[in-house]
């Protein structure tokens, strides 16, 4: 019997042109298969083939795990102490065997072990398919569409399948079997049944990867794309910056009369793309990406990463795009919130914001209007800048001596201390588990406390712009934290 699995195994490996292991390893699975049929329970087998002489041993095992884990498989698991006392240097990880009486290969039945070691050797030539596949480093997978499958598209190259989601797939696109289709390589994931090989065509490294084929300066390192941001089958834009000051960035992905934006148009089925000049100073690079806009200023709040961008009425419209388009593809893009005002929208909130520190000033510190509105000028806007600017650049205020200054600093400080001590006080009302709450910061509990938020339901009972507003966290990070407070009331 031992001569006759020998044989099985070298023509099965012959056959399906396979390593022998690959054979070994199928048999040896459905050994362990059939002899895990024999106990009551989840246990572990592991059983073990000579390759040279086809005898074979079957062994039953268990995993070392930590004391204080405890046993979530008790048939196939032992706790750390328990493996001490049969091997005294055995660590957690470790498997601890015995011997048990092997299963005769007869008794598994033939067509068991035959579609067992069919399917090993199925899985082995996938995986060897996928691994040729993606050793070539091809970052856009290009084929024909086999067939649908759920709403997906199973796009086929050679021998390797890709799935194209519905969700990644260009709105309004109307792709048929048969179609030849070009697609970013979006995720590998061999775990999955079916296409490993995830794919996207909604992407923004989809149109990346497409400029990098048309525009051979890219790939020469003489340009590079920084960022990209797309509204698909619609608009996008990029942008883009030149390592060679004598190569333009923005004509060389145009191309001559267009020819190498418009074939990255084409295939993406007409999608309009702004080449944008990427650029080190943010508010220059916002200026860009709103183009065609004209802007006449801008306030860059590095605090709130926001900038209050202002453009004339002629330009809101423009600035603004369809359905808001353009300004959210720039802050996308740019990585900046922007905030799109007239002249007298900014007029109306730096007056409003004047007026707060003003307050601000003249409460804390206790002055008039006239004293506030000479820091105002100078360009205190808070506390903390009263309190601690350079000794030297509040004496250069023309309109205060020395005693002055050093008097507005000790006020200053006098009320951050006092108003810290309040904030404390209003913290400790936060209950601990929202305090707890993975996300939150000392800054972000004092926020929420301030704003009355005091609990974990307090928090989970938010809208998103009501978070971001009381907080200044970005709309990604408050739906973040939304989220992760209401996760009780699931699992509860």
């Amino acid at each position: 019997m031992n001569r006759e699995l020998l044989m099985l195994v070298d023509a099965i490996s012959r056959e399906k042109n396979v390593e022998r292991d690959v054979v070994f390893g199928a048999v040896e699975a459905a050994l362990a298969s059939a002899t895990k049929k024999l106990y009551e329970g989840e246990v572990d087998i592991r059983v073990v083939i000579d390759r040279e002489t086809g005898e074979y041993e079957t062994f039953r095992r268990w995993h070392v795990v930590p004391d204080e884990a405890g046993l979530q498989l008790p048939d196939a698991e032992i706790l750390l102490f328990e493996a001490k006392e049969q091997i005294s240097d055995i660590e957690v990880g470790d498997y601890i065997e015995e011997s048990v009486e092997s299963v005769p290969i007869g008794r598994i039945g033939a067509q068991a072990a035959k579609q067992v070691i069919l399917q090993k050797i199925r899985d082995a030539e996938r995986e060897q398919l996928l691994n040729d596949f993606l050793s070539r480093g091809d970052k856009i997978f290009v084929g024909t569409v086999k067939r649908l499958d759920k709403g997906d598209l199973i796009v086929e190259s050679g021998r390797v399948e890709g799935r194209l989601k519905r969700s990644e797939m260009i709105p309004k696109e109307n792709l048929r079997t048969g179609d030849r289709v070009r697609a970013v390589i979006h995720e590998v994931d061999p775990s999955l049944r079916g296409p490993q090989i995830i794919l996207s065509r909604s992407s923004p490294q989809f149109m990346i990867e497409l400029f990098r084929q048309e525009v051979p300066e890219i790939e020469q390192g003489l340009l590079e794309i920084k960022s990209c941001a797309r509204d698909p089958g619609s608009r996008a834009k990029i942008a883009v910056l030149s390592h060679d000051k004598r190569v333009d960035p923005i004509g060389t992905c145009v191309g001559v009369r267009g020819s190498r934006v418009n074939a990255v148009t084409n295939e993406l089925a007409g999608e309009r793309v702004d080449i944008v000049l990427w650029s080190e100073d943010p508010a220059q690079f916002v200026i860009g990406a709103l183009a065609p806009a004209n802007v006449v200023s801008i306030v860059v709040d590095e605090e709130r990463h926001a900038m209050d961008v202002v453009v004339d009425e002629e330009n809101l419209a423009i600035a603004i795009g369809r359905g808001g388009q353009n300004v959210r593809l720039a802050s996308e893009l740019t990585g900046w919130r922007i905030n799109i005002m007239t002249a007298e929208e900014s007029q109306a909130k730096q007056a409003e914001e004047t007026t707060a520190i003003r307050r601000l000033f003249v409460e804390k510190l206790d002055v008039d209007e006239e004293v506030a509105d000479i820091l105002i000028e100078e360009g205190f806007t808070s506390l903390e800048e009263v309190a601690y600017v350079p000794l030297q650049e509040m004496l250069e205020i023309e309109s205060f001596d020395e005693d002055t200054v050093n008097e507005l600093r000790d006020r200053a400080k006098d009320a951050l201390l006092t108003m810290e001590i309040a904030r404390e006080e209003k913290v400790e009302e936060v209950s601990q588990d929202l305090r707890d709450l993975e996300g939150l910061n000392a800054e972000l509990i004092a926020k929420l406390a301030d704003a009355g938020i005091h609990t974990r339901d307090d928090l989970a009972d938010l809208a998103v712009d009501e978070l971001t507003e009381m907080t200044g966290v970005d709309e990604a990070q408050a739906k973040a934290l939304i989220m992760k407070a209401r996760e009780h009331w699931f699992t509860a």
